[in-house]
């Protein structure tokens, strides 16, 4: 397949490429900077600026863009910027697909779209929740209506928090658990939803290559488990104790806004759709995904 990819220098847009290729696929990459090679397609989404003739020919554009939702404090200007990198971007690209008669979008959105569910399992049938995060993945999705209702076949992927060896998140946490730092989260009895890169980006493939699969995809490791059971499974990963708890009072004042809503309170996901169309993990447990990502 000839396949386009928004946001393509990310932890996932770098594997992507990478995994795409190695499996015979021709791989363009959308850059918000002259294209400094052939596989390269000049962009502004700021602008509105897609050329749609760029995309003439491609199988689908796979939409990874938005800035790291707590890479900084929220204050207002940030989570405007969340919004903005995410739902401006897709609205662009949901143009230029119809005009270029592309037959696939693949779109990013976040497994926070359900908002906090307790003990409630949620698969993809669930509605939206409740929350700036649940908004944001809400109207991300939306963004892609022009395409949806012009007969692409729209993917949402809601994603999980991906671990991986190589930065993101376990980047920061790593070395805490390393120096038996690390420790439960508030109450720990909320769940954290996760999934290894490596599962990530196949995952991604899969839903590429699955023409019967259309609309929203949980990606999420198929045993979801607590904060609790998160810290327990670090620790054995780094032979490190991890005692500590830190309260969710603490975590809030420290944090700010991103700690009530993807730290304090997560869904508790299904990746139903998956298992329906037959995709098999390679990492079924978070101990085989922390085995991987910090072993």
């Amino acid at each position: 397949m000839r396949i386009v990819i928004a946001g393509s220098s990310g932890l996932i847009g770098t594997s992507l490429v990478a995994a795409l290729r190695s499996g015979g696929h021709d791989v363009f990459r959308l850059v918000r900077r002259a294209p400094a090679g052939p596989d390269e397609i000049g962009w502004d989404p700021t602008a509105g600026s897609l050329d749609p003739e760029a995309l003439k020919g491609a199988d689908a554009v796979v939409n990874l863009c938005g800035v790291g939702i707590g890479d900084k404090r929220w204050t207002g200007a940030y989570k405007q910027a969340v919004r903005d990198s995410r739902i401006v971007p897709t609205e662009v690209i949901s143009r230029a697909v119809v005009e270029a008669k592309v037959p696939t979008l693949v779109n990013a959105s976040g497994i926070n779209f359900y908002g906090d569910t307790g003990d409630t399992v949620v698969d993809e049938t669930a509605p939206v929740g409740t929350g700036f995060l649940a908004e944001v993945c809400r109207d991300w999705e939306d963004a892609t209506s022009f395409a949806a209702s012009n007969g692409v076949r729209v993917v949402f992927l809601r994603s999980a928090a991906v671990l991986s060896r190589h930065g993101g998140m376990m980047g920061k946490l790593r070395p805490l658990y390393l120096f038996a730092l690390g420790g439960r989260l508030g109450s720990g009895r909320q769940y954290f939803p996760w999934i290894s890169l490596t599962d990530e980006v196949r995952a991604i493939v899969f839903t590429l290559e699955n023409q019967d699969i259309t609309g929203p995809v949980n990606l999420q490791g198929p045993a979801p488990v607590t904060n609790a059971q998160f810290n327990s499974a670090m620790s054995r990963a780094v032979h490190r104790p991890a005692p500590w708890m830190v309260p969710g009072f603490a975590i809030s004042a420290i944090i700010g806004e991103f700690a009530n809503e993807a730290i304090l309170h997560n869904p508790r996901a299904i990746p139903a759709v998956l298992e329906k169309h037959g995709f098999t993990f390679e990492h079924n447990t978070i101990g085989e995904a922390l085995a991987d990502t910090v072993g």
